[in-house]
């Protein structure tokens, strides 16, 4: 009977993945990730709150400030040879995370690094069908990408200081936006959803999104990660397991970076290697989290899922490739340090990514294959 133990040992230990026997493993051994993302020297943070930006504001009716506190976790979308980033805007109504009211802003840059914005939001709450979604919280956190055909889909949380819902918006210039309103319907309309990443490839040198299985694909939540699909990119039906409840692909893990929330980033990128997913990973306290980072900070993970089946998890880095490193990435509305990653685009043979930086300002880092 020894023996027989002592085989079936041995034939674990080397047969188990470290992924699965509990050991962590260096990200340079990873080499379906995309590390080496790098800070361009003298350039960041990018796009700053600006106290001079006003427009007619049609939920309070008058000439409003909408971008003079904070200015953070921006999307970003390839337009006319450059680099097109929406950016959630705060205006400086109230004091506190949450309390104010969020807009999405557009700034255009032709080499990744230099913007010019516009004096107006793109997308904003009130005047419309869906002000009782939207306000007075407003629009947060949007993601972009793009179909073959030109359309820009947006998916976004709106925000009525009640419910969280994810919503989805499309354009055909990232400027005049059309709100479709919620993206689930049923009973988890009016349950807390946010944070989608919608599955894109490239395509003769263009980022676009992909269709699998004849439909199209999203990753999406923060407290885990959900998969949900759509045939056409504005109502989705999430995936469910055996019990009827949502299907989670993706946990938080006790002792990790991504220890408290697993939260979708960027439009997520199938490659030769599986589907790559960017997140946010938030670190919890005590023993739950990972002492080597803040309790509570904000870094930026990723995750491979199966090329053939986007619900089977493949592997994921146990240390983060992006972290809070400059001042500005640690003080600010969020002082425990953030690099909350939403925007990647590829431009001129390089990858773009774009991230709020401790809900205050936007940063940029550059990752060259």
């Amino acid at each position: 009977m020894r023996k027989i133990h002592l085989f079936f040992y041995l034939f674990v230990c080397a047969f188990l993945s470290p992924a699965l026997a509990g050991e962590r493993v260096e990200n340079a051994s990873k080499k379906w990730a995309w590390l080496d993302f790098r800070r361009p020297a003298g350039v960041n943070p990018v796009l700053s709150p600006d106290t001079t930006s006003h427009f007619y504001c049609p939920m309070h009716r008058a000439s409003t400030p909408w971008e003079n506190s904070d200015t953070f976790n921006p999307a970003a979308a390839v337009l006319n040879g450059g680099i097109a980033v929406l950016y959630r805007a705060e205006d400086n109504i109230a004091q506190g995370i949450g309390s104010r009211t969020s807009r999405v802003g557009f700034a255009y840059s032709e080499d990744g690094t230099h913007f010019q914005r516009h004096a107006a939001p793109v997308l904003y709450p009130g005047g419309d069908a869906f002000a009782h979604l939207d306000t007075p919280g407003g629009c947060e956190d949007p993601r972009v990408c793009m179909t073959e055909d030109g359309l820009y889909v947006m998916m976004y949380t709106s925000w009525n200081r009640k419910t969280a819902r994810l919503s989805v918006a499309t354009s055909r210039d990232l400027v005049h936006w059309t709100k479709h309103g919620p993206a689930f319907s049923g009973a988890l309309r009016d349950e807390f959803t946010k944070s989608a990443s919608i599955i894109t490839e490239m395509k003769h040198g263009r980022q676009v999104i992909s269709r699998m299985q004849g439909k199209y694909w999203m990753y999406w939540g923060e407290e885990f990660v959900n998969v949900a699909t759509s045939e056409d990119l504005i109502h989705w039906t999430p995936l469910l397991d055996e019990k009827g409840e949502l299907l989670h692909v993706m946990d938080t893990r006790s002792g990790y970076f991504d220890s408290r929330l697993t939260e979708c980033g960027p439009p997520a990128i199938r490659t030769k290697k599986g589907i790559l997913l960017f997140y946010n990973g938030k670190n919890d306290s005590g023993d739950k989290g990972d002492s080597r980072y803040t309790t509570g900070s904000y870094c930026a993970g990723q995750a491979l899922f199966s090329a053939k089946d986007p619900t089977r998890l493949v592997d994921r880095l146990d240390e983060p490739f992006f972290q809070p490193e400059a001042d500005f990435e640690k003080s600010g509305q969020y002082p425990q340090g953030t690099v909350f990653i939403e925007g990647l685009v590829p431009l001129h043979g390089k990858w773009f990514l774009y991230y709020g930086c401790a809900d205050s300002r936007v940063g940029v880092a550059v990752y060259e294959p």
